[in-house]
């Protein structure tokens, strides 16, 4: 049976996971891309490099938000989000950062790199991890679903 998400079980999903996915538009064409997104109760966090995702965004900032969990057909929870993409200033930046870092970065470790394995690791290569552009999404209207079907 389909029951709308309350606020507490809307944040708990969002907090829950690290991957959603971001959808824009350049008024041509739509566009979803998946990211890795942290979040703070008003605003979803991210990064990027320069390409055509950013060139859309930085066109036409009214973006939507998807955030989902499956346990299998019957029983999955949704959220989406619209909202506004902003590009973060400097000062801006590095609160976000620590955010990003604080969340998200450990899971982007090579598992080369975790103490439980016996290969010895000199050097971590950061490249995939810090992105050039930190940004957010301001949360403007947020809903969610749920399917819980019980078996027979």
């Amino acid at each position: 049976m389909f029951h709308e998400l309350n606020p507490d079980q809307i944040d708990s999903l969002l907090l829950g996971q690290v991957m959603g996915r971001l959808a824009c538009t350049d008024g041509r064409k739509p566009y979803i891309f998946p990211v890795t997104y942290c979040y703070s109760g008003k605003y979803i966090y991210g990064q990027t490099n320069n390409g055509t995702k950013l060139d859309m965004l930085r066109q036409n900032p009214e973006v939507c938000f998807e955030v989902d969990s499956a346990m299998d057909m019957n029983n999955w929870q949704s959220v989406i989000i619209s909202g506004v993409f902003e590009e973060l200033s400097q000062k801006e930046i590095l609160a976000a950062r620590d955010i990003l870092f604080n969340r998200i970065f450990q899971l982007m470790t090579n598992s080369r790199v975790h103490a439980h394995e016996h290969e010895v690791v000199t050097e971590v290569d950061d490249s995939n991890r810090v992105k050039e552009i930190i940004y957010r999404i301001e949360i403007r209207e947020i809903s969610g679903r749920l399917l819980s079907i019980s078996a027979p």
